[in-house]
């Protein structure tokens, strides 16, 4: 096959992979793919590509491949290498790519956990990659208070900043002129800066929605209780036809300068036509006729934001897609998380800033939410396994497009691109019944399977992908597909608060949430986030009652021991082990770790009371949710997946490893801040 036929990607692959979800769900193709000119990269430059799957398994993997169902895989490591890939303590996604990007553990780069507390604020809960900061100073004017940011008033906006530390490796290369492109990069929003212009970037897990949360639907039906329903990522609200007509409010971002703040609103209008089985959505003088089960386009939506005069008028665009689920009896219809607008940024999630408009002047509107499938709509019974598959393939057919743009427009030096939907999908879906005979929280066994076969499904495009890039680039460039972590079942739940509880270690024995009824003259331990545990430390929490040095010794030696002890009522180990931060973690980013880290055995986790500081009346309870699988347990037990087509040469590669990989690739050294080395043979 001559080079022009095998120089662009297959868009045939491209097409079929996401044609077949899209007809298993019952889609049809949506236009999203781009053509490009036929090019392959003539560059003589250093290339390297990585490509990022989220959860992707390595023992899922290594049996497709057994079995033949990922023959491309197969054939790039054939050459190369595949190995388990060493995650992160604890494996949470945004530890986990920082310790990727800064090539060294928590301990360089201070992301702990999904949520962190502000030891000073007594527990007071942020999450861990960006943190808004509250303005400083403004004026009085009538119902407004405006900040002037110019002399004398030099007030101080508010303002979002990264939490990640440390320094990530994309610097040392811009620093040498090697550029670095990188497509929805986890753990990265705000996006760092370039000091050299070398380095360009899409932020990816760790984006907001216009709402300011990591994604927040909307759902209106007739069958909604009159006040509406706030919900863990969603928002329901009650809709009233007079005929078949009804008025309804689409809530955006706080109108920030009232003194009074309170969300912009902007109203819409619903007509359906029960004859021809069909809606109309009126909104900002745009029009959408759909019918149930069917997506509309991206829709813009303009924020106006309240302004004292004489000041000029101010406006914020977001995006959003509209699914009209039912027509009647009762009225449904879900409105996406409102997107920031990629076209017209109202925040910067790109670097530089014009980066993300340049690939939406090629691409339109697309997803720019960190979580970009839905699983909070299904785990709140908002969608069916159906509707979630759907809305899961449309973020896939986006991605796909990306994807082709960022191949098509990529010379030389490193292309990192991100693929989502193998963490989310696997969430809701993945349920391996050789993984301890646990029956499914929701379904039997049949229907199990049904769902696994959907993530062995989207592993066999994704290896459809990864087969045409090794096709045209596999001998011009390093190639490297990894995951951060592996999955296993999620059967049982454990509430570390109620343990504590339970054992005298938080009190009073009535605490329904630490952060609301506690008391902390009595309490000496308490949960938080996924896998921390901390103590009431004297001198480093606002109110700790725990003496520093020997006591705070024998208490982490007592509970520790007492955490691993405990089993479920079938005997079976619920810890396997714990952690203690100052043993496992190094470096100058340590004033916010937890004091321990909880190890879960495979099919357990902390309860999702726990993350927040709840209590239940029991300690070990099921889980009962469709998020029915999940990988924040011992980090040993759900490694990642590292696939690359030039020869491992290290025993036991983990995340850490990547980027020294990377660096040496293009002649740099491994910095003294990395713990990480290079899993290739040095040239």
């Amino acid at each position: 096959m001559s080079e022009k036929q095998t120089s662009k990607i297959s868009r045939r692959t491209l097409l079929t992979g996401a044609a077949v979800a899209a007809g298993a769900a019952g889609l049809g193709a949506t236009g999203y793919f781009v053509g490009g000119p036929n090019r392959v990269s003539r560059s003589l430059a250093k290339k390297v590509i990585v490509i990022g799957i989220d959860g992707m398994d390595p023992r899922l993997s290594a049996a497709m491949m057994s079995a033949g169902l990922m023959p491309n895989l197969s054939k790039m490591t054939g050459g190369g290498g595949f190995s388990s890939l060493g995650t992160s303590i604890p494996p949470q996604s945004p530890v986990a790519w920082s310790n990727f990007i800064n090539g060294a553990g928590p301990g360089s780069h201070g992301i702990f956990d999904f949520i962190h507390r502000h030891p000073h604020d007594q527990c007071a809960p942020f999450y861990s990659g960006a943190e808004t900061l509250p303005p400083e100073g403004a004026i009085d004017w009538g119902d407004y208070e405006v900040q002037l940011d110019f002399w004398p008033f030099n007030h101080q906006p508010s303002e979002t900043v990264l939490r990640r530390k440390g320094v990530p490796f994309w610097d040392y290369l811009d620093a040498k002129k090697i550029d670095s492109v990188f497509y929805d990069l986890p753990s990265n929003y705000p996006p760092s800066p370039s000091q050299y212009g070398h380095h360009r970037c899409i932020s990816g897990m760790g984006t907001p929605d216009m709402l300011g949360s990591y994604g927040t639907y909307q759902y209106f039906s007739e069958d909604t209780p009159a006040e509406g329903v706030e919900e863990g990522g969603g928002m329901r609200s009650k809709l009233s036809f007079d005929g078949d007509s009804a008025k309804a409010k689409i809530v955006g971002p706080p109108d920030a300068l009232l003194k009074d703040v309170k969300p912009i609103e902007i109203p819409f209008d619903i007509h359906r036509d029960r004859k021809s089985d069909a809606v109309l959505i009126e909104v900002q003088g745009q029009r959408l006729m759909l019918k149930p089960g069917q997506w509309s386009r991206w829709v813009k939506l303009d924020f106006a934001l309240s302004m004292p005069k004489p000041m000029p008028s101010q406006s914020a665009s977001g995006i959003c897609r509209f699914l009209v689920q039912e027509l009647a009896p009762n009225f449904r219809l879900y409105v996406t998380p409102i997107n920031i607008d990629p076209s017209s940024p109202s925040a910067q999630v790109s670097e530089p800033e014009s980066f993300i408009t340049d690939v939406s002047d090629e691409l339109g509107l697309f997803y720019t939410t960190g979580f970009q499938e839905d699983h909070k709509a299904r785990s709140n019974g908002v969608f069916n396994d159906d509707e979630f598959r759907r809305q899961a393939t449309n973020v896939l057919e986006e991605r796909l497009a990306l994807f082709e743009y960022a191949v098509e427009n990529y010379d030389d030096g490193l292309l990192y691109f991100y693929f989502s939907s193998s963490d989310l999908q696997s969430h809701m879906f993945w349920w391996d019944e050789s993984d301890g005979n646990v029956q499914h929280p929701l379904f039997n066994s049949a229907e199990a399977a049904t769902r696994f076969q959907y993530v062995k499904d989207l592993y066999r495009q994704l290896d459809s992908i990864i087969g045409d890039i090794n096709d045209r680039y596999g001998g011009k460039a390093t190639i490297i597909v990894m995951s951060d972590h592996g999955f296993a079942n999620f059967g049982r739940q454990f509430n570390l608060n109620s343990w504590l509880r339970d054992y005298g270690y938080l009190n009073p024995r009535e605490c329904t949430n630490v952060l609301v009824d506690g008391d902390w003259s009595r309490t000496k331990a308490y949960g938080l986030g996924i896998n921390g545990l901390y103590l009431n430390l004297k001198g480093r929490e606002a109110e700790g009652i725990v003496e520093p040095g020997e006591e705070q010794e024998k208490l982490l030696r007592q509970i520790s021991a007492r955490l691993k002890s405990v089993r479920d009522f079938n005997g079976k180990r619920v810890i396997r082990e714990v952690y203690r931060s100052s043993e496992v973690y190094s470096g100058d980013a340590m004033e916010l770790a937890p004091d321990l880290i909880i190890g879960y055995s495979r099919g357990y986790r902390a309860s999702w009371e726990t993350c927040l500081g709840e209590l239940t009346e029991d300690t070990l309870l099921d889980n009962t949710s469709a998020w029915a699988a999940d990988h924040c347990a011992d980090a040993l037990e759900v490694p990642g997946v590292l696939f690359t087509n030039k020869k491992i040469d290290k025993s036991d590669p983990s995340l850490v490893d990547i980027a020294p990989s990377i660096l040496q690739e293009f002649g740099q050294p491994t910095p003294s801040t990395m713990t990480g080395s290079s899993i290739y043979k040095p040239a």
